[in-house]
């Protein structure tokens, strides 16, 4: 393996830690706390700041803002963290924030994501794996994004929100409450339009599963009972259908309660 390949007019603190293979584009800086994996190329004019752990193979394009301090009043200079994956494109203009010592201290974007330009991840976010965010998609602070959800450009997303695996919202989609898993949203609000049931497809879910997935979208949103209600008839039937577990799980959970 090759050392890191470092454009001369970088700026790179002798206390940060660089794997192999690494190259870092001009004008960047890399500050004192950041830890960046093997194969991970930085592109020209990219800040990295903070207590920030980034992976293997990532692709950081111009322009980027990553681990700087949270955009929260209440930040009183703690140490807190990013961490993000392997794998990940982080396309021109990102700003992903460090945590904050209200929540577990951590902004966490996980392996294998595909996140276009000018996106925003507020402090204490939690993104999965294989999610993939359209240009200008906005996290507030504390949000939690499932694997293999897919935001749509200028999606706008209120504090605390959790966004579950699968799902999908349309361009300039505002969640102001939890999107369950599998359901696609549109709308300023946002309003449920049935099941992802293409991306399903896609990802080898079989037709019986995604039938018995509609069903569970219909008896939640169109059988005109109480949530409570749908609750329990998808827990009777997790056993035979195990995708409908995440479902269940995630509705028991939803703090702020589901978009309706």
């Amino acid at each position: 393996m090759s050392a890191s390949e470092i454009h001369p007019t970088a700026i790179v603190h002798p206390g940060a830690s660089l794997g192999p293979d690494v190259s870092v584009g001009p004008y960047s800086i890399v500050g004192e706390h950041v830890e960046i994996g093997a194969g991970t190329r930085i592109g020209p004019h990219v800040v990295i700041h903070g207590h920030t752990r980034i992976g293997r193979d990532n692709r950081i394009y111009q322009f980027a803002s990553l681990g700087e301090i949270p955009q929260d009043k209440k930040y009183s200079g703690e140490p807190t963290r990013l961490e993000i994956g392997d794998r990940n494109t982080i396309r021109e203009f990102c700003t992903f924030n460090c945590g904050t010592a209200q929540d577990a201290g951590v902004t966490r974007v996980g392996s294998d994501n595909w996140i276009m330009a000018y996106v925003h991840l507020a402090h204490d976010c939690q993104v999965g794996d294989n999610t993939i965010f359209a240009n200008n998609a906005q996290l507030a602070g504390h949000v939690q994004v499932g694997d293999f959800a897919i935001l749509g450009g200028f999606t706008v997303v209120h504090q605390f929100v959790r966004i579950g695996a699968h799902s999908i919202t349309a361009m300039g989609t505002i969640l102001l409450q939890d999107l369950p898993p599998y359901v696609m949203a549109a709308g300023n609000t946002a309003k449920p339009y049935g099941i992802n049931s293409e991306g399903l497809k896609r990802r080898g879910f079989s037709a019986e599963a995604i039938a018995a997935l509609k069903r569970a979208y219909k008896l939640i949103y169109r059988a005109g009972i109480p949530l409570d209600e749908a609750r329990a008839s998808l827990a009777r039937e997790t056993s035979v259908f195990p995708e409908l577990t995440l479902l269940s799980e995630f509705l028991n959970a939803s703090g702020r309660g589901i978009v309706r």
